[in-house]
């Protein structure tokens, strides 16, 4: 069977078999990365795996053997199994679709990455100068889905208002930790893990700057702390902590953060798309 297919795919021009296979991995990258870190990435392997082994069972077992009544049972099967896949992904290809009719859709990536900047730099400045704790998570490549699955879904756009919203004292997500996967905040109120106690130019690290420390040592992720106590900004990368960020420096590490999650894919296509603790304590 697979001599056969390379033996028609040999009389094609090379060329034509590069375009095709090139453009058929593209439109496989975008799903598995749209899906990614959600729980239809796990419905799309399951269905994956169930084709791949559909296609064995078929060519390998049921022709060799002729096994007809198992070939056609087995067809019907998998024409089921499609059916429902279509059924079951019918949020994820709803948003999808809603994707592509928005207007930003159509905007650049570095319009979007500018917008989605100064949200942030304008709900952090505001936070800070309230004195209002929180804990932003900006995921880049690695995904950050067993951490999201400890929260509470949001799947909105990111603005500064959603994000003083969702910080605010008293509300039911204000607790723990944000996650910003590109232009969406993906998850609110999400468990980090917690770096081992310490201190910084002997100050003692409260439980966001150390959740800030312990998500980014484990993941490329970057992270962004505003102290309860004190309103410091703080910045946290690659498991290193800076603190009392200005302004300007809080704008030039997002730009050069949110830059580095953008995949080549999502240049032309982007997707939606994965403090911590109770009554945590920061640092003056």
């Amino acid at each position: 069977m697979f001599l056969d297919y390379f033996n028609r795919v040999a009389g094609y021009e090379w060329w034509r078999v590069v375009i095709e296979l090139f453009l058929i991995g593209l439109v496989v990258y975008w799903v598995v990365d749209f899906l990614e870190g959600t729980r239809g990435e796990r419905l799309f392997r399951s269905v994956i795996f169930i084709l791949i082994a559909g296609v064995l069972i078929l060519n390998l077992v049921a022709e060799q053997l002729r096994l007809e009544r198992l070939e056609y049972l087995y067809r019907g099967f998998l024409i089921g199994v499609l059916v429902i896949t279509v059924t079951a992904f019918q949020p994820e290809i709803r948003r999808a679709l809603i994707r592509i009719g928005q207007p930003k859709f159509w905007a650049t990536s570095s319009q979007q990455l500018a917008k989605t900047v100064e949200e942030m730099v304008t709900a952090v400045t505001e936070l800070s100068a309230a004195k209002t704790g929180a804990i932003i998570v900006i995921e880049k490549r690695v995904a950050l889905g067993e951490f999201i699955e400890t929260g509470v879904r949001v799947d909105a756009a990111v603005t500064a208002e959603l994000l003083k919203t969702i910080f605010h004292p008293g509300t039911a997500l204000h607790d723990m930790a944000v996650i910003i996967r590109g232009d969406r905040v993906v998850a609110a109120r999400v468990q980090l893990p917690l770096a081992e106690a310490g201190s910084i130019d002997g100050v003692e690290l409260g439980s966001r700057h150390r959740a800030s420390i312990g998500i980014t040592a484990g993941s490329d992720a970057a992270c962004l702390v505003v102290s309860e106590e004190t309103g410091i900004i703080s910045f946290a990368q690659k498991g290193k902590l800076s603190r009392n960020i200005s302004e300007s420096e809080l704008r030039k590490q997002l730009t050069s953060t949110m830059a580095e999650y953008v995949p080549i894919v999502e240049r032309f296509w982007r997707h939606p798309g994965k403090d911590t603790g109770r009554g945590h304590k920061d640092f003056t």
